[in-house]
């Protein structure tokens, strides 16, 4: 066998490397073997948007879970959507945090009430809590309901109620956010948009 300086050098260099991995104990057939799946392979994937401001940024939202009846999934990743014409996949620092404000365990799940004069919140069913909205607007519209004003011109006016329109809806539901509202006679409404 012919061998010049160079290719001994190449030879020899390999095989110090190469038992020196074995006595270290890596093995390249079980680091073969033990190839770890993509993170997201068997999760599902849910287009949602952030719910901080009124950008409304389009998330992607990756949950793991089979479906079945009784297993609850669980969200393991959250990205901006590249598809989303408002951000194109990028988030701001807010929104790349929000898997941390749907995990956090002082999240409010579900509608809670404290009574007058109490001090405690107590937790109620979420039919209760449209209920008690429903009575207290009633209750409101009709007590300041301003048919006319002085002169007596018909204003249909109900100046006691405020109504903040989520901004991160759609047009069309916003627009019938503001088709109830104004129907009400609520005057003063608002919406978190400002783009």
């Amino acid at each position: 066998m012919d061998m010049n300086r160079r290719h001994f050098f190449r030879v020899s260099g390999a095989g110090l490397v190469g038992s020196s991995l074995v006595a270290l104990g890596f093995s390249p057939t079980a680091a073969l073997a033990e190839t770890r799946s993509f993170k997201l392979a068997r999760t599902t994937e849910t287009r949602s948007t952030c719910p901080y401001c009124s950008v409304s940024c389009g998330l992607v939202i990756y949950t793991l879970g089979d479906k079945a009846k009784n297993v609850k999934s669980t969200i393991i990743h959250v990205e901006g959507d590249p598809d989303n014409p408002v951000n194109r996949g990028t988030l701001c620092p807010k929104g790349a945090g929000v898997m941390d404000m749907i995990q956090s365990p002082n999240r409010v799940l579900y509608p809670q009430v404290r009574e007058a004069g109490a001090s405690e919140w107590k937790r109620i069913s979420w039919e209760e809590a449209l209920t008690r909205v429903a009575k207290h607007m009633k209750a409101d519209r009709d007590a300041n309901f301003i048919k006319t004003n002085a002169a007596g011109t018909t204003v249909n006016r109900w100046n006691s109620t405020g109504f903040l329109i989520s901004s991160a809806s759609s047009n069309e539901s916003g627009y019938l956010s503001v088709k109830i509202a104004r129907g009400l006679g609520i005057v003063t409404l608002d919406t978190q948009a400002r783009i």
